[in-house]
């Protein structure tokens, strides 16, 4: 199979609220979970578009910068095979049509920019990343490969299942103010995980609902400064979980940062992060009231040494 489209650029986003919360009480306490600027812009940052691949691609498990002992003095990171990979449970956007550069695209033009959506797996080395990200954020933690499913749901078919996201408690600039209350989709998610023995488990169940920040409104804040989006770039949601660890989008959340393995079924399997011979299979689909769905197909990809 090929790619569904020429992705010249790839932004990430951040917009999963129950995501960014999770992680965040993981790593400064629930008091500071969510960074001052997470509910007045979509948070993002700009991926690598050459290593986008589509289902079915296998993904090399990549070497980076480790830093094994956090608490040494003084740090002296190794190079080494990530021992946490990762994954993470995303919609992809793609965009239809471009805007001229230095002009931006309002929140009312923001959907007529929208050409459809797939399901994006943003494969992520957690030790790597964590010893290079500061102080400009993600880097070869997750460049080496993000998945995608290998056609694309246009948008139009997804109109019968619109619905509202996670509220904002916020009151956002008029800039990234919606006229509909439904601005996300309600899109049925799920993670199977299966070992090198053939053992598939589903790892987590969420919905596209638990979305704080729509796609329109990270277009209409990507291209506030006058950036310009073409045909064919595509847009990561960011990680979507639900409220509850088995609605994680993510192993990071399932093993509570590496500390708690969870069980896989059919034996006595557990897992922190991925193995060598893992493979992540992601789906999405949309239940109509008649009970005919629209689905997203497969997002896989095995983990090779």
């Amino acid at each position: 199979m090929h790619l569904p489209m020429v992705i010249g650029d790839y932004t990430d986003f951040y917009a999963g609220y129950h995501h960014a919360y999770a992680v965040g009480v993981m790593f400064r306490g629930p008091e500071n979970a969510l960074q001052p600027n997470y509910t007045h812009l979509p948070v993002g940052y700009h991926g690598r578009a050459s290593s986008i691949v589509v289902s079915g691609t296998p993904v090399r498990r990549p070497v980076g910068q480790i830093l094994q002992d956090p608490k040494a003095d003084p740090k002296r990171p190794t190079v080494a095979p990530t021992q946490r990979l990762d994954i993470e449970l995303e919609l992809g956007c793609f965009i239809s049509k471009s805007n001229p550069l230095g002009q931006p695209v309002g929140i009312d033009e923001a959907e007529e920019h929208v050409f459809g959506y797939v399901l994006l797996n943003d494969w992520s080395a957690r030790d790597i990343q964590a010893w290079e990200y500061v102080p400009l954020g993600p880097f070869n933690g997750k460049n080496f490969a993000t998945t995608i499913s290998p056609w694309v749901v246009l948008a139009d078919a997804l109109e019968p299942f619109r619905t509202k996201g996670i509220e904002n408690p916020t009151p956002v600039q008029e800039y990234l103010k919606e006229k509909k209350e439904a601005t996300v989709y309600d899109i049925h998610l799920e993670v199977d995980l299966t070992t090198p023995e053939g053992n598939t488990s589903t790892v987590a169940k969420t919905n596209g609902k638990n979305l704080m920040w729509s796609f329109p409104q990270m277009i209409a804040h990507h291209t506030l400064g006058g950036c310009p989006l073409r045909p064919g770039d595509l847009l990561g949601s960011g990680t979507i979980s639900g409220p509850v660890p088995e609605q994680s989008g993510s192993l990071l959340e399932l093993s509570e940062g590496g500390k708690r393995e969870f069980q896989l079924s059919g034996g006595n399997e557990t897992r922190t992060f991925l193995k060598d011979g893992d493979t992540v299979t992601l789906r999405g689909f949309c239940v109509g009231e008649a009970g005919g769905r629209v689905g997203f197909g497969e997002c896989t990809g095995r983990v090779q040494g």
